[in-house]
């Protein structure tokens, strides 16, 4: 009976959540494991109609009162990204949870003898600039609410090792660890928790384009550079869930935290 009851629980009832990349990869799964938990999703991405399918498919409509919807964004447009908060308190009166997915990779090797910056500058706007632009007006309606919400961000544990190749990525994402531990103490006055998840690399649409592998090859590449070994390949759902434990009350005093999600991954083991 515990255990049908722990299945059951709604850890997120009641909230209103947006989700950046919500499309797709880490932003889809979290979309979806938030809606199970009872949180109304706004999924905000620049795939619309893959961004509408999903809203849908998760018992949402196509109106900004829906329960759950889908809102065009470029996150690298801080004028959309306002809109976007703006839109979603006028719709559901607050926003409770931030889920900051939506990134992109580099395009070429990107090593630092061969670095093209203005390609750099690009990713920037979005791993950066968008998520800085996400975190501080969703940070603006939860102070003006009076809502002691939570925001999430996606970095990566290229942050911590480095790499050799598409290091703009790496430098992008070592950017976000900085804005989380930043924010979480300008923001912790008022009851506001700004956490980060890293994982190693999973197979989403994303990266299957980018390295222009099936799914099943990458987890091959990556696995030998797991420590854990349980049989399993690292997916987006795994991810997703270490995403619900830092926007529900189990993490209620975690805040500056960057929660890494890598099965032990180390690039030199």
């Amino acid at each position: 009976m515990a255990s049908e009851h722990k299945s059951s629980e709604k850890k997120l009832a009641g909230k209103v959540a947006i989700i950046t990349g919500g499309a797709s990869g880490l932003g889809e799964a979290t979309a979806r494991l938030f809606a199970e938990h009872g949180a109304k999703v706004v999924i905000a991405d620049i795939q619309e109609e893959k961004g509408r399918e999903v809203a849908e498919s998760i018992g949402g409509g196509g109106s900004s009162s829906s329960h759950h919807h889908f809102v065009k964004c470029d996150v690298s447009d801080e004028q959309q990204v306002e809109s976007l908060v703006k839109a979603t308190v006028e719709a559901h009166g607050q926003v409770h949870v931030v889920v900051c997915c939506a990134g992109v990779i580099s395009g070429q090797d990107q090593d630092i003898l061969n670095l093209d910056l203005d390609a750099s500058d690009s990713l920037f706007a979005v791993n950066v600039r968008g998520t800085a632009a996400m975190v501080k007006h969703a940070a603006r309606a939860m102070v003006d609410g009076g809502v002691k919400g939570c925001v999430i961000c996606t970095a990566s544990v290229t942050a911590t090792f480095g790499t050799a190749l598409k290091i703009d990525y790496a430098m992008s994402k070592h950017a976000v660890l900085g804005l989380v531990r930043s924010a979480s103490i300008g923001l912790g006055k008022h009851g506001i928790r700004v956490n980060c998840v890293s994982p190693s690399a999973v197979a989403t649409p994303l990266l299957c384009t980018s390295m222009n592998m099936p799914e099943e090859e990458i987890d091959k590449v990556f696995e030998p550079f797991n420590v854990l070994k349980n049989g399993e390949f690292l997916k987006p759902k795994n991810v997703a869930d270490a995403v619900l434990f830092l926007a529900c009350d189990d993490s209620k005093f975690v805040t500056g935290h960057n929660l890494v999600v890598d099965a032990g991954f180390h690039p030199n083991h």
